[in-house]
């Protein structure tokens, strides 16, 4: 076997990813492969005076995390891919991602042995990519909103326009006024469909489950819309505990989902409401909200509202349509996250909307 691995030597001396032997009984590094000075940026030789300031620097919530898989690991079960976030001397952030097992040698000495790879700028990317995608999904519903709003008032003026004009059916008048009825019909519909596309096509991916604070996660897509309360003439809240609350979701499809369900909460709400965002814990559950002061769900449609092509889709006060898919491909996604969604609502008072998802070890 030691010949075996004497081949591997090569591979292992020019790889990125920091190989390492961890003896647990003396609490020491045994072997470190050369990869350590560039990841860690110290020579091999300071390996073991490194480590106790290294973990000092581990993100709290990652070293609880740490601690809670490999307790809950049988003995050379491998723990793969857990994402630890390191605190830098000047202020950033290294991500390092972890994949190791506990293993005993012949005299049953016990061993943790695995691979460590600086994954900075993929996370970096990520993070980036992740911010503009939730930038983009908000930025299309407001501006679908902005669009889509004098459109429709210039429809409702022209069909009170052609009533005035309606004796004289020959009119280049009122054909001119059918016009632009059409056409400003015609417009709110493909401003929405391409927004619904957008939602709908996003939605048929294979999930991309990651570990992931939706408390920062939805303050920054809430601060979007909260961007063009003034335009939009309505008042966006985000309530939400300070510490960081984990999950594990596919953050593209969740940001279209909290999106969309935001495009519902503008479409039936009047100039001058509220719409608020919440996220609370409750019973080992991740709770978000999306509440609006705006119309209201009629209650015997409230029963079908997740249903595909629903009886209870309804244009919006702006003159948006709907498909009647939206809360069914929703459903079908926080479903595939594990958790669950209902509604509560009543004509008049308004609309709220309750998600519940499996919250991650602190």
């Amino acid at each position: 076997m030691s010949d075996y691995l004497a081949l591997l030597r090569p591979f292992i001396a020019r790889s990125q990813a920091v190989q390492f032997v961890y003896q647990l009984a003396t609490q020491r590094i045994v072997y470190v492969s050369e990869a350590y000075e560039q990841v860690v940026g110290d020579p091999i030789a300071h390996v073991n005076e490194d480590l106790p300031r290294w973990l000092q620097r581990l993100h709290p919530d990652d070293w609880q995390l740490l601690r809670h898989r490999f307790a809950e690991a049988q003995l050379e079960e491998m723990v793969e891919n857990i994402e630890l976030r390191v605190m830098q001397p000047n202020g950033g952030t290294q991500w390092l991602c972890l994949s190791a097992c506990q293993v005993c040698d012949s005299d049953g000495q016990a061993y943790l042995t695995g691979r460590l790879e600086d994954i900075t700028k993929v996370k970096e990317n990520g993070i980036n990519a992740e911010k503009f995608n939730a930038k983009k999904n908000a930025t299309l519903e407001i501006l679908a909103h902005d669009l889509a709003a004098p459109l429709a008032l210039l429809q409702q003026l022209t069909e009170f326009l052609s009533d005035e004009v309606q004796a004289d059916q020959s009119s280049v008048t009122q054909q001119l006024l059918t016009l632009m009825q059409r056409t400003c019909t015609q417009s709110v519909t493909l401003i929405r469909d391409f927004v619904d596309n957008e939602f709908l096509e996003s939605s048929s991916v294979v999930l991309n489950l990651k570990r992931t604070d939706m408390v920062v996660w939805a303050r920054t897509l809430v601060a979007e819309y909260q961007h063009s309360e003034a335009h939009m003439h309505l008042h966006f809240e985000y309530h939400a505990p300070e510490h960081p609350v984990y999950v594990e979701v596919d953050i593209n499809k969740f940001q279209q989902v909290l999106n969309n369900l935001l495009s519902n909460a503008i479409k039936f709400t009047p100039d001058g409401g509220h719409i608020a965002v919440s996220l609370t814990q409750e019973d080992g559950q991740v709770v978000i909200t999306v509440t609006d002061t705006g119309l209201g769900i009629p209650a015997h449609l409230q029963p079908v509202l997740f249903d595909k092509f629903t009886k209870a889709r309804r244009p919006g006060l702006r003159g948006e349509h709907t498909t009647g898919l939206g809360m069914s491909v929703i459903q079908t996604l926080v479903h595939l996250h594990h958790g669950r969604i209902t509604v509560a609502s009543e004509e008049g008072l308004g609309t709220t909307i309750r998600i519940e998802l499996p919250i991650l070890p602190a």
